[in-house]
């Protein structure tokens, strides 16, 4: 048994870490005078809050850094049914996108991963087919450079449905003037930080109030990496919440914590409190979640990229 720093999705906080049936576990406890103290800093498995399970190994997750994934975009039969150890998976379902829009047409999405909705009475149909299935929220597409995207009233409509379902609506914004378009009309949260096009002072403020975005800054080259990075910092400076993803299974990456996004999301401005923010580490006081291990160093130095798994040699004074 050791005292140690953890982070508990806030900030730092003291507790104890043992072994216990052969597991290492987290306690919420004061550790008492004279125990041996970890020689580092504890913390929960990352999120990655975009990706794409049928185009990666999966099962290579269960050696990462990462205790959460959230899946955007695939066939949610096929989904729903994956277990990763130790790793929480939470999905999307199927992209739902205007007749003949993105990625109806692409090769790359899985058979079964794309619903085309011409109407209300589809819209219903498809969030209610994801919501069956477990979904934790409902994806679309608005893709004005590849395709039809949907009409006003009907993306508006899908906003309600999910609302009705307790799901918020993340968004694939592309094209000029879609990223201000899908957050006018209710999505929450868009898939991808905007990289068509700089946003003006007013949207940046008018987005970082009422929507969240994920961050996927690597998986661009310039002009589109440098403009996503200028939005980012931007965004973030007025307060938006900027979330870790990275579009997993969009090109070769690691299957755990991507260097490149944390690189990026530094060149953005964030700073160690918002990174960690960023990450949402899973609660490391669950004991079915994965505990990592910042060897040395106080809270303050901590780098996530220096995450491992907590292992019982680390408990040897």
């Amino acid at each position: 048994m050791h005292a140690a720093t953890f982070f508990d999705g806030i900030g730092w906080r003291e507790g104890v870490v043992e072994l216990t049936d052969g597991r290492m576990r987290l306690r919420d406890a004061v550790p008492t005078a004279g125990l041996p103290r970890l020689d580092g800093v504890v913390v929960g498995g990352f999120t990655d809050h975009h990706v794409h399970l049928q185009l990666v190994e999966h099962a290579r997750l269960a050696g990462s850094r990462l205790g959460r994934v959230v899946d955007l975009g695939g066939n949610p039969d096929v989904v729903r049914r994956l277990v990763v150890h130790q790793v929480r998976i939470e999905f999307g379902g199927a992209f739902l996108t205007a007749p003949g829009g993105y990625p109806s047409d692409r090769s790359w999405a899985p058979e079964g991963s794309v619903r085309e909705i011409a109407d209300a009475d589809a819209a219903a149909a498809a969030v209610t087919e994801m919501a069956a299935a477990g979904a934790s929220c409902i994806k679309v597409t608005s893709n004005g450079t590849a395709g039809p995207v949907f009409s006003d009233s009907l993306l508006r409509t899908i906003v309600g449905l999910a609302a009705d379902r307790g799901l918020l609506v993340v968004a694939h914004a592309e094209g000029a003037g879609e990223a201000e378009r899908v957050v006018g009309l209710g999505a929450a949260r868009l898939a991808h930080a905007p990289f068509t096009e700089r946003l003006d002072g007013s949207e940046i403020s008018r987005q970082a109030a009422s929507a969240s975005w994920i961050s996927t800054l690597a998986i661009h080259d310039d002009p589109e990496r440098e403009i996503a990075i200028d939005n980012v910092s931007r965004f973030h400076a007025a307060g938006g919440t900027v979330l870790y993803g990275t579009d997993l299974g969009n090109g070769p990456m690691p299957v755990d914590l991507n260097p490149h996004e944390i690189a990026a999301l530094r060149e953005a401005g964030l700073d160690d409190a918002a990174l960690w923010r960023a990450l949402s580490p899973v609660d490391p006081l669950d004991p079915a979640s994965p505990l990592l291990f910042l060897p040395g160093g106080p809270p303050a130095a901590a780098d996530p990229l220096d995450a491992r798994p907590l292992t019982p040699a680390d408990l040897k004074v």
